[in-house]
């Protein structure tokens, strides 16, 4: 590795003052892989009982590894790691609770699969049964694995211990997962948003001392039937984006995952070997793409830019690079050149498409393609299109003119989404809405599949136009 990796835990604290220092002094002092080094993200949640104090004097302390922030009122486990994941710089993330039920010498073993490349998401088991767990309440036990079995039901993932703290992320996934659940509804939460992302989730076994309700434990009955309703909405209602990512790609459209897995198959047979995607984003597209002889990934926001490089490091020729479509100095400096440029969504929202196009031609070496997505039929445009920031929409005559005049012929140009045309028509034209709005989005990424196979035998009007420009030999 070409830097120590960031490893940030992440401790909500609430009136834990008894365990506070010894646990504190065990995240301090876990071992870790020789390459990584630690910061402990503490968020006190208006604790009653001196542990905001000691938290104080904790990070006076050690103000190189310690970082807190005191809630101005109590308001729950999830809403204190929603802070901490705000707050945090790692390139992994930790949950770690304020006692002493989970031993830090299992960090190591937590973050192992995602320093391997094998894992975005790592989740500690209680019960995989390789390691001590202290003997406790049978019932509390049924209902962990009552809640787990629900958990999986509605998510695919087969874990053994859905309810476990021990949870390690890669942190460019984590930051762009919206928290909703102030208690401790944001396990169920956090697993069924990691599942509908299609992440790589492990299990591995931790150590775990378990308290009694005369200890201080403070989960509850009560928590266990929020946790169920929990995992019936999360089942129903896709949620995986915080609204500060994948916004400007068709809104609510980065959640329909087999959306953005047809839009890849359909432009597929042009990708070639070297291949330079404009406008990556928070990386929907990106994931999908071949990694074949290159893949350059691009974006103009530097926080995008910082989620794509936390997200391929590992990966063999796989790049990221800063590229604006309106600064020309951006492809000045570009030493590439490529036989595939993927942009999808992204030339509506450039005022200049003209200049955009010629520049993107330019980095194109002989006989290369420029694969475009964009929205069809300039009478749709509609104050959505304003809110995503789209200077316009398309036809097919006028793309395939302004792709000659950048200096290339076009090869192909289809139609692509036809439900989509008529769904844009009732719910932003007639309805004036400004969103697509989750419940219609999970309805129409259902019928995706279906969708795919009628345009394969017939060509419909699409709400977007594909469009593929060769360069000239």
């Amino acid at each position: 590795m070409s830097k120590k990796l960031l490893i940030s835990v992440l401790m909500p604290l609430y009136n834990e003052r008894p365990f506070l220092r010894r646990i504190v002094q065990q995240v301090l002092s876990a071992p870790l892989p020789k390459d990584c080094r630690l910061e402990l993200v503490m968020v006190d949640d208006a604790s009653t009982d001196g542990s905001s104090k000691l938290a104080d004097e904790l990070a006076r302390a050690h103000p190189r590894k310690i970082r807190l922030h005191h809630q101005d009122r109590n308001r729950g486990k999830g809403a204190a790691l929603a802070k901490a994941i705000e707050l945090m710089r790692g390139d992994i993330a930790i949950f770690q609770d304020a006692d002493l039920e989970y031993d830090p010498s299992d960090y190591k073993r937590l973050i192992q699969p995602i320093l391997d490349g094998h894992a975005d998401v790592v989740f500690g088991s209680r019960f995989l049964g390789t390691a001590n767990r202290r003997v406790l309440n049978y019932h509390h036990a049924l209902g962990n694995l009552l809640l787990t079995h629900l958990s999986n039901a509605t998510t695919g993932l087969n874990l053994t211990d859905m309810e476990t703290c021990y949870k390690a992320f890669r942190a460019d996934i984590l930051r762009t997962i919206p928290i909703r659940s102030s208690r401790f509804g944001i396990e169920p939460e956090i697993t069924a948003k990691v599942a509908k992302r299609n992440c790589t989730v492990y299990e591995v076994p931790i150590s775990y001392h378990g308290r009694t309700y005369l200890e201080g434990k403070k989960i509850t009955w009560r928590d266990g039937l929020e946790a169920l309703g929990v995992i019936g909405k999360y089942w129903m209602v896709d949620d995986c984006f915080d609204d500060r990512y994948g916004h400007e790609v068709l809104n609510s459209l980065t959640e329909a995952r087999r959306f953005s897995k047809w839009s890849v198959k359909v432009i597929e047979p042009w990708l070639g070997n070297r291949i330079l995607e404009i406008g990556s984003g928070i990386a929907n597209i990106s994931r999908q793409l071949p990694k074949r002889e290159l893949l350059t990934l691009s974006d103009r926001d530097p926080q995008y830019l910082k989620l794509l490089q936390q997200a391929f490091e590992y990966y063999d020729g796989v790049e990221v690079v800063e590229l604006d479509l309106t600064k020309q100095e951006h492809f000045d400096r570009m030493d590439q050149r490529f036989d595939s440029i993927v942009c999808l969504n992204v030339l509506e929202h450039i005022e200049d498409d003209e200049a955009a196009l010629r520049r993107m031609a330019g980095l194109l070496e002989p006989g290369g393609r420029l694969i475009l997505q964009v929205p069809q039929y300039r009478f749709l445009y509609s104050p959505m299109d304003r809110d995503l920031g789209h200077f316009r929409r398309y036809d097919s005559r006028q793309l395939a003119k302004k792709i000659t005049d950048a200096g290339m012929r076009v090869d192909a140009m289809k139609n692509f989404n036809s439900l989509g045309s008529l769904g844009w028509l009732v719910n932003s034209k007639i309805m004036g809405k400004k969103d697509l709005g989750k419940f219609k989005l999970k309805i129409y990424d259902m019928l995706v599949p279906a969708l795919s196979r009628i345009e394969k035998v017939m060509e419909l009007p699409g709400l977007s136009l594909v469009a593929v420009g060769t360069k000239p030999e």
